[in-house]
């Protein structure tokens, strides 16, 4: 099974820029974009289709602030729009996909990017999101978040971590809430289950500068429930194509996807 992730910064460029021939070329099982910025009805249109997939969307009340997007290769068995709190639903923030015991989901948290009130409406999402985690852990079925997370986690996470300590994105309250996730509730980091290599990055700020020096972070993961942690096989991002300041992230997985 392979499983593809994006943070596509709106689609619209993103189709521009070749998306979705490069993502028909892939042999995915299932994708998952984030920050669509469009509709659920302008993704009706024949021109963000992908031959052979079936697509599912969550947007946003005002389309331009979020929404998230998933084709796959299977009908699921059912399709979940939202996490049944403001900050997820009205942003049009999550969309899970089940299938035969696994659920598969595409997450966008806010950007905490935008000044205090932007940044106070990411620890919301985290606090809120944080108690959803912990009620899944109980269920018999296993999860995969494919999330653009706008989280760096650990040092080798940034390029100029020593530098970026007071930005959102590495600020110690963020960094120690993925140690809860991924340490005391027992989450799996899948690149990081395959790879310890650094400079391993899936955002770029918007500058030549940032391009040229490798200026990354990673904001991109797929996190995992811990009965998933044997089956990841490999995992990259490659750096180019891009489609957005962010990078896809591929991960291949020992399991066959079914319902």
């Amino acid at each position: 099974m392979r499983i593809i992730s994006v943070n596509v910064n709106g689609i619209q460029a993103a189709v521009e820029r070749g998306l979705l021939s490069w993502l028909q070329a892939q042999n995915a099982d299932v994708i998952c974009l984030q920050d669509t910025r469009v509709s659920s009805f302008e993704l009706d249109d024949p021109a963000y289709q992908l031959d052979g997939y079936f697509l599912y969307a969550a947007d946003a009340e005002v389309p331009a602030q979020g929404g998230v997007a998933l084709y796959s290769r299977l009908q699921p068995k059912a399709v979940i729009h939202g996490l049944g709190f403001e900050m997820a639903d009205r942003y049009g923030r999550y969309l899970q996909a089940d299938f035969d015991k696994v659920s598969i989901a595409t997450l966008l948290l806010p950007s905490g990017q935008g000044g205090d009130e932007s940044l106070n409406h990411k620890f919301k999402f985290i606090d809120d999101f944080t108690g959803y985690l912990d009620k899944q852990r109980r269920k018999r079925r296993e999860y995969i978040y494919c999330g653009s997370l706008y989280v760096a986690h650990q040092k080798l996470d940034v390029k100029n971590w020593r530098d970026s300590q007071q930005l959102p994105g590495f600020l110690a309250p963020e960094r120690a809430w993925l140690d809860e996730v991924i340490g005391t509730m027992g989450y799996v980091d899948a690149l990081r289950e395959v790879s310890r290599e650094g400079e391993q990055y899936s955002w770029w700020p918007d500058s030549e500068q940032a391009e040229m020096l490798n200026l990354g972070w990673r904001f991109d993961y797929q996190l995992l429930t811990p009965g998933m942690r044997r089956i990841v096989r490999n995992a990259k991002l490659p750096r180019q194509p891009r489609f957005s300041q962010h990078a896809p992230l591929i991960v291949d997985y020992d399991w066959l996807l079914s319902v």
